[in-house]
């Protein structure tokens, strides 16, 4: 039976369907085969997959990133960065780097924020003299920084579906969010130095300058620090800092920057709700497959298989990378870390390893498969927004893949990149 669903699931994504679409049908034979499911389970399964506080925190984090989005807050990002980075070989490249960095504590969404950079900075880009499909890799590669910056998006589903702390997730998330910065700024100057490019400031900025623009970006620096102070003193769950952080950007647009209007407010909300009803729509879905592989016992045979090819704790991890990446391929995001990290998971305790620490590593493993052909989303959205063919994004992009790859061994092999703050401040 289980065969069968995985043959189901790939026929349907074959044949065009939505993920979630795909999903439900591929579940339709353990309750109609069975003979002792009813049908009827798998409506109480897409129920219950909703019914979690923890889950509350995706609406909250989504709406107070979008209501940061329309209230001139990448505006003053896009400056600031500009200041900060504007000696460096690169420009605009480098700048599009840290403003990922920054907009990782507000968007929370790798596609996002690429869809957001390519229609701010791709054309300047462009213009600058990067090209095409280097401009597309930059911006592609420069987006799975939002993966690590609190409040991910994809660290708040992995905790929920894997029953893992999200507080410590974000932490977890910081040293890696900065490391992986680093190393693709540092990519980017060498490409942009052996490709000629001159900094974008000739003099270093005034201090006066860089503190004005310091203070008029606060508001927007200050997400992320307000949300891993207040899981240290406990002061809110993941779910409240949601509600908290919706306020705070409330105040933000309506009292300090004063650019909240009535239009914005709705034009947020409905955002809001396009982005909400497409992830709630796929947990529902995984819900019910989810179920459905418990009852196959698939966690169960997937790690038996496993031990029996090797029982080497390392060996192990390359396989499950190995699996993540392939299913990252075809996968978008949120679905791979609702139905395939349930699956692997138990292999990877098993064999030793820190949940948290593998939290970080699987969620950035699955945002590298959607910066890869067939399937990756991120790769298409800013092609799709730059008018890039696909072969020529990745020819630009191997130096990126080469530094992504030294950035994964060095993630995997030094756990404490990863765990070392959350025990330190939890």
């Amino acid at each position: 039976m289980l065969l069968l669903i995985v043959a189901l699931f790939a026929l349907f994504l074959v044949l065009g369907q939505p993920v979630a679409f795909a999903l439900m049908l591929a579940a339709i034979p353990v309750f109609v085969l069975s003979g002792t499911m009813p049908p009827t389970v798998a409506i109480q399964k897409m129920v219950s997959a909703t019914q979690s506080f923890p889950l509350l925190a995706v609406p909250f984090f989504i709406l107070a990133g979008n209501l940061m989005n329309v209230t001139g807050v990448t505006e003053r990002l896009v400056t600031f960065s500009r200041l900060l980075t504007g000696r460096l070989a690169g420009g605009l490249a480098q700048v599009s780097i840290l403003l990922s960095f920054m907009m990782g504590g507000i968007s929370g969404s790798a596609v996002a924020d690429a869809s957001m950079e390519s229609r701010l900075l791709g054309p300047s880009m462009i213009d600058e003299g990067f090209g095409p499909p280097m401009t597309a890799a930059i911006l592609a590669f420069g987006s799975i920084i939002t993966a690590t910056i609190p409040p991910s998006i994809g660290l708040i589903l992995f905790g929920f579906i894997n029953e893992v702390s999200i507080g410590r997730l974000f932490l977890a998330g910081v040293i890696p969010g900065i490391l992986l910065t680093v190393m693709l700024m540092g990519t980017t100057w060498l490409i942009a130095r052996r490709s000629g490019h001159v900094p974008m400031l000739d003099v270093r900025p005034e201090r006066g300058a860089l503190w004005a623009s310091f203070k008029d970006s606060v508001w927007a620096l200050m997400f992320p620090v307000v949300l891993i102070v207040g899981f240290r003193f406990g002061i809110f769950t993941a779910t409240e800092a949601g509600a908290f952080l919706v306020f705070y950007a409330l105040l933000i647009g309506v009292l300090v920057y004063r650019e909240l209007t009535v239009a914005k407010l709705i034009e947020a909300m409905t955002e809001s709700l396009n982005d909400l009803g497409m992830i709630m729509l796929l947990i529902m879905m995984a819900g019910v497959l989810g179920y459905a592989i418990t009852l196959e016992r698939a966690p169960q045979q997937i790690t038996a298989f496993v031990t029996t090819l090797t029982e080497n704790r390392w060996a192990i991890l390359m396989l499950i990378v190995a699996v993540l990446v392939v299913s990252g391929m075809f996968l978008e995001g949120a679905a791979n870390i609702l139905l395939v990290t349930p699956i692997v998971m138990p292999v990877l305790t098993n064999a030793g390893f820190d949940p948290i620490h593998m939290g970080i590593l699987i969620v950035l493993l699955i945002n590298l498969g959607g910066l890869t052909p067939p399937v990756g989303v991120i790769m298409f959205t800013v092609c799709g927004i730059l008018n890039v063919k696909t072969g020529a994004y990745t020819r630009a992009a191997l130096p990126f893949f080469v530094a992504l790859a030294v950035f994964f061994i060095l993630l995997a092999l030094v756990p404490a990149l990863s765990t070392a703050l959350p025990r330190a401040v939890m």
